[in-house]
């Protein structure tokens, strides 16, 4: 991408204004929602980015295109590696992702229930993350706001939000195209072109394509797997008819066929089969046997993949009628999901599976806020609603798992409705000091029908349906006070709200479709912001103190005569604590640094659940199932109690016509366990990786050359982890990349 950079975002994630030096002023930050804005790139190069937001009460992570350029954010998943107290992991390497933020989530492997911390794309709320599966490219930025989200915008949720901002069209001729090209053919390439078509219309229109990568190889035959094959368009069309109204009109389509990366197994549970022993740590083992490819109708020697398509419009419609501005945003949102994984991580069939997932989603949200930012008072009301059906279906092979020896599939679908209504105030009061509180009230009606269990040449098991409403209050009141034009302090107390769902997967009896309830959470959080050495040193911190009461945890089930399952259920009081913090420094010229931090602790205080390791342990020993009852009082959340995430950057001048950018960054994750209580193999090591990169660009910024490295100690690690019948696994993380990117752009 070019140095100079016009980026046209929506200003609901737009910064406020910088506070004057003798009166703070703080309003929301969606407050002027829709209207557009223009980041240049080259006016933050030996500079803070968002100086404006260092003038509001939050903890929010803003991060700008250029930053996601450096550290090769391409994924959702890449977003850890550049915001603090944040995990985001694959699900058995496949595109479906589970959120952890200040330690708050749950593993959801159907991915049919609302996730504590909800993805946004252009203001668009996705109920379901997967669906947001290609759609990281041309952006304009990003932002991470942690813990409860909802009353000025959106849906409520408990543990926050991830907002993705894409580029808008714009009023002059643009065009630009990058070539990305790595380590085991992996090949990305991006265009987009952007200009006027008529008077106050105006059009964008862009693209990736993502190949090869594939890192895995299987012993056995040499046959390697992980292999991307993805390609993605996004349109829009932006209508000003005249000065005070904006007219945006979206729509994307993505189409996955990737290879996904398989798992590793570390334990066996059940049998006696040796695990497989590899001579690297990319190899793994990967199997599919005809049978099974052809009861979902794919080809014979079907690899891990995924057979995706989601495609989705928006429109935005933005006016200011002088003391107001209203704002509304419609969406419908769609998944096509076919999914093949091979859980247990060997050649033989004992957890392989396929699922395909068809799901939709209608949203629409209204606004209403004051038009000038420098009021006093600000303040903004809305309502939204949303509207999801979703019909999955799962099959499974257990062919050579002696206790079953079928296949069998399970289907069912999931009908969602949800309406709220939200307001949020401030109101600046002399001596710099500013109050603030909002209000959400939401109905949340979901039901599970038509499930069925069918074991091929056996029996079939059909369920009843089963329903659950919520009716829930969420909201937040805090203080804020500019100490000085550099140093800001606030204070706030949030209620946030999730409502409950169903656990649907691999059902065998009835009782496994009783609904988990909803879940609440009273957080409370102080935090600073302060440049202390305006342009050479800025300190953000944040600490934190959620008060859970009947927080959703995937637990465990143990079924008669055939084993554990995993089953989301509720913690009926939990906690968590923490803080998070962000350096940056600029202590002489040429060399800029940025260091995030993020340490959280929690444990449960009350959550009755079947021990799984002492299950486990029991049935190796007496090789019976028998359910081993506990309470994990006092239990440790498993959550990684430290993160960190940082770079070094060195910019230097050459001849004043070039420019030469340099620098190492780093990640580091402790350790985490996938299983409530769990030690030994049911955690996940703690592991530290190291990358860099060299970029040179000319002082027009018209193109740009760069040279990096993922992983450049070649570290062996676990991204993340799970139980598959009759392995625990783990997904390896990526080996070292190397790879090379140019970009140009006018």
């Amino acid at each position: 991408m070019p140095l100079i950079l016009s980026a046209p975002v929506l200003a609901a994630d737009k910064p406020a204004a910088p506070a004057p030096t003798k009166k703070s002023r703080h309003h929301s930050p969606r407050s002027v929602a829709g209207h557009s804005t223009t980041i240049d790139v080259s006016a933050r190069r030996h500079d803070f980015a968002y100086p404006e937001a260092q003038h509001q009460p939050d903890a929010t992570t803003r991060l700008t295109a250029e930053r996601l350029r450096e550290r090769d954010v391409t994924t959702l998943r890449g977003l850890e590696r550049v915001a603090p107290n944040l995990t985001i992991q694959s699900i058995n390497g496949t595109a479906s992702t589970n959120f952890y933020l200040r330690g708050v989530g749950f593993n959801d492997f159907t991915q049919s229930n609302m996730a504590p911390v909800l993805t946004y794309i252009d203001d668009v709320a996705y109920p379901y993350s997967t669906m947001s599966n290609g759609q990281m490219f041309d952006l304009a930025g990003a932002s991470v706001t942690p813990g409860p989200v909802g009353t000025e915008h959106g849906q409520s949720d408990t543990g926050g939000e991830v907002h993705i901002r894409t580029n808008n069209p714009t009023d002059t001729w643009h065009f630009g195209a990058t070539q990305d090209i790595a380590s085991y053919a992996r090949s990305r390439s991006e265009a987009y072109i952007s200009g006027p078509l008529a008077k106050g219309l105006s059009f964008r229109l862009a693209g990736q394509t993502l190949h090869g990568g594939g890192w895995q190889t299987n012993p056995q035959n040499g046959d390697h797997l992980g292999d991307a094959d993805l390609w993605a368009l996004r349109g829009k069309l932006q209508w000003k008819p005249d000065s005070h109204t904006t007219i945006l009109l979206g729509g994307h389509f993505t189409q996955d066929n990737s290879e996904v990366v398989t798992s590793v197994p570390v334990h066996r549970l059940i049998g006696t089969q040796a695990l497989p022993k590899f001579a690297s740590w990319q190899q793994a083992n990967w199997s599919s046997r005809p049978e099974f490819a052809k009861l979902f109708g794919r080809k014979a020697g079907i690899k891990p993949s995924e057979h995706n398509q989601f495609w989705g419009a928006d429109l935005h419609i933005i006016h200011d009628f002088g003391p107001v501005t209203f704002t509304a945003i419609s969406a419908f949102e769609t998944e096509r999901e076919g999914e093949y994984t091979d859980q247990d991580g060997t050649a033989l069939s004992e957890a392989d599976t396929y699922r395909t997932v068809n799901a939709n989603s209608f949203t629409q949200e209204v606004r209403l806020n004051n038009s000038n930012p420098n009021d006093r008072l600000q303040w903004v009301v809305g309502a939204y609603y949303q509207r999801s059906r979703m019909n999955q279906r799962f099959f499974f092979d257990y062919t050579n798992y002696s206790a079953r020896r079928y296949m069998m599939a399970t289907n069912f679908g999931l009908n969602q409705e949800a309406v709220s209504e939200l307001g949020h105030v401030s109101y600046r009061l002399p001596h710099n000091i500013t109050l603030w509180t909002g209000l959400l009230h939401e109905l949340d009606d979901r039901s599970i029908t038509g499930l069925r269990s069918e074991i091929f040449g056996g029996a079939t098991n059909t369920f009843h349906g089963e329903s659950t409403a919520s009716n829930q209050f969420a909201g937040q009141v805090g203080i804020s006070w500019q100490m000085t034009p550099h140093s800001l302090v606030y204070y706030k107390m949030s209620k946030g709200f999730k409502p409950g769902g169903f656990t649907a997967n691999n059902t065998q009896i009835q009782a496994q479709l009783d609904p988990f309830q909803p879940e609440t959470v009273l957080t409370y959080e102080a935090g600073f912001k302060a440049d202390p050495i305006p342009n050479r040193l800025r300190v953000n911190g944040a600490a934190f103190y959620n008060d859970f009461h009947n927080q959703q945890i995937l637990g465990t089930v143990l079924i008669p005569n055939y084993g554990p399952l995993s089953e989301i259920t509720n913690a009926p009081k939990s906690e968590s604590w923490g803080f998070e913090g962000t350096i940056e420094a600029h202590p002489f010229s040429h060399l800029f640094l940025t260091q995030n931090i993020g340490w959280q602790r929690g444990n449960f205080q009350n959550f009755p659940t079947v021990n799984r390791a002492k299950t486990n342990a029991y049935y190796a020993q007496h090789h019976e199932w028998k359910a081993i009852n506990d309470n994990f009082a006092g239990v440790d959340n498993g959550q990684p109690k430290l993160t960190l995430n940082g770079s070094a950057d060195w910019r230097q001048p050459i001849a004043k016509a070039y420019a030469l950018d340099f620098g190492p960054d780093w990640q580091y994750r402790g350790s985490q366990a996938i299983t409530p209580g769990g030690t030994g193999f049911y955690r996940l090591p703690p592991y530290f990786l190291l990358g860099a990169h060299v970029t040179f660009r000319p002082a027009s910024g018209r193109w740009e050359a760069t040279l990096y490295a993922r992983n450049i100690l070649n570290r062996r690690y676990a991204e993340s982890g799970g139980q598959a019948t009759t392995t625990y696994f783990y997904i390896p993380g990526e080996p070292r990349f190397i790879g090379g990117r140019v970009s140009y752009g006018f």
